[in-house]
């Protein structure tokens, strides 16, 4: 059956993990695009039902094999799809996700806390570059939504391969004990000829308000990024990636 109605419960449910609210309430997020999709199977996260546009398939896009093909599946008519997408252009394909929950606990190694982040498109860029750089558990303090659509998207796959742990400040400073805290200041030393210990945690403060004072009183050490006059800053996530890589190739 295909649902072409956005007022159709099912449409309502998958249209609210657009929100923060409705995302919290079914404990799910969306997923969007073949690609994502595949790989959000590929990972072994837990897939609630996938969701096509009747007509997907009809311009020679590749259906959905096992374990895919395999799940409960709503066939939305072009409306109702856009009603659920946050995508300008969407692909006709999406999946309904279950928030992977992870307690707070030590880090296993070098790691990264994000203390404020408001950009959703931020804290997903970030996610994808410490996945990539080997950063795979991550403290969230006062950030926006790592599973909204924008920071789903900003992350490509990063969400599914990272243990994203949120709580307060003091919570995460508490889980953080004896692990060396490094922050990402403009002010600190550079960067690039910091040593740090075999176990680190690289804290990145807020896009305009920089670190909280919490975090700026646990930091042990603190580094900066050397930069041409007149700059004086680059974007947060710009900046945690350069710090990721350079703390990582300085520790190898």
């Amino acid at each position: 059956m295909v649902i072409v109605s956005r007022s159709n419960p099912q449409v309502k449910e998958l249209a609210s993990l657009k929100e923060k609210k409705g995302r919290r309430e079914r404990g799910t997020f969306l997923v969007e695009g073949a690609k994502m999709v595949s790989e959000c199977a590929a990972c072994g996260m837990e897939i609630v039902r996938l969701i096509l546009r009747e007509d997907y398939g009809s311009r020679g896009e590749e259906l959905p094999s096992a374990p895919l093909a395999d799940l409960p599946a709503v066939i939305l008519g072009g409306d109702a799809f856009k009603a659920i997408s946050d995508e300008k252009t969407p692909q006709g394909i999406a999946a309904e996700v279950k928030i992977p929950e992870f307690p707070l606990s030590p880090p296993s190694g070098r790691c990264l806390l994000l203390d404020g982040v408001s950009d959703p498109a931020n804290v997903g860029a970030i996610v994808r570059t410490a996945a990539a750089a080997g950063y795979r558990e991550l403290y969230l303090a006062d950030c926006a939504g790592p599973f909204s659509p924008k920071s789903v998207r900003a992350s490509m796959s990063g969400v599914f391969h990272a243990r994203l742990m949120r709580g307060s400040r003091e919570e995460i400073l508490r889980a953080l004990t004896g692990v060396t805290v490094v922050a990402a200041d403009m002010d600190g030393e550079d960067v690039f000829s910091f040593v740090p210990p075999e176990t680190f945690c690289i804290a990145i403060g807020n896009e305009g308000n920089g670190l909280s004072a919490p975090v700026r009183a646990r930091a042990d050490r603190y580094v900066g990024i050397p930069m041409e006059e007149p700059m004086e800053s680059l974007n947060a996530a710009v900046s945690a990636g350069i710090v990721m890589y350079a703390l990582r190739r300085q520790r190898k």
